[in-house]
C-alpha cells in the first residue's frame, strides 16, 4: 500500500520524501534522540542515502515495514518518525521517535497510537510488540499508556 497517510489529532503520517532531508537531520542526526534508537547518529550524507533506500523500499510489493514520517497538523512540520516493521505470521515490531524539542507533549504517544489502529485495522496484524531500553523510561511510561505488557528482559 502506497503511498500512506494517517490522520491523527494534531499530526499525519506519511511516507517520507526526498525533501525531508533537512528535517529528518533534527532527529536522526541528534545524539540524545538517537541514544534511544537502535541505530547510531547518523551523518547528513548517511541520512541522505538511508532516506532513499526508506523512499524505495516503502514503494515495494509487498512492503517490509511502514516507516512513516511524523508531522504536525497545523504547520505541516516534520518531527519524527514512526515505524511498523512487520514480521511473520501477520506481527509488527513498534518504533518512534520524537524531535528533542517536544519530547512531553505527548506527540510520540498520539503517533504511536495512530500507528497501532493502522496495523490493527488496515494491516489486519494480529500482534505489535516493540522493543525498549532499560533506562528509557519515557518511553517505558509510553509504552505503558498505549497498553503494552512487559514480557521479558534481553
Amino acid at each position: 500500500m502506497y503511498p500512506v497517510k494517517i490522520e491523527a489529532e494534531r499530526l499525519y503520517l506519511r511516507d517520507f520524501i526526498s525533501d525531508d532531508l533537512d528535517a529528518s537531520m533534527a532527529i536522526v542526526g541528534d545524539p540524545e534522540v538517537t541514544e534511544s534508537l537502535s541505530f547510531d547518529t547518523k551523518t547528513r550524507g548517511e541520512q541522505a542515502e538511508r532516506l532513499h533506500a526508506d523512499i524505495v523500499r516503502a514503494q515495494l510489493d509487498p512492503r517490509p515495514d511502514y516507516y512513516l514520517a511524523v508531522a504536525l497538523e497545523d504547520t505541516d512540520d516534520l518531527i519524527g518518525f514512526a515505524r511498523l516493521g512487520l514480521g511473520g505470521h501477520r506481527s509488527a515490531e513498534l518504533g518512534y521517535a520524537i524531535r528533542r524539542d517536544l519530547w512531553g507533549h505527548g506527540l510520540a504517544t498520539e503517533a504511536s497510537r495512530a500507528m497501532l489502529d493502522f496495523g490493527f485495522r488496515k494491516l489486519e496484524l494480529h500482534r505489535i510488540t516493540a522493543a525498549c531500553g532499560p533506562d528509557n523510561l519515557a518511553s517505558q511510561r509510553l509504552l505503558d499508556r498505549l497498553g503494552f505488557t512487559l514480557e521479558g528482559r534481553m
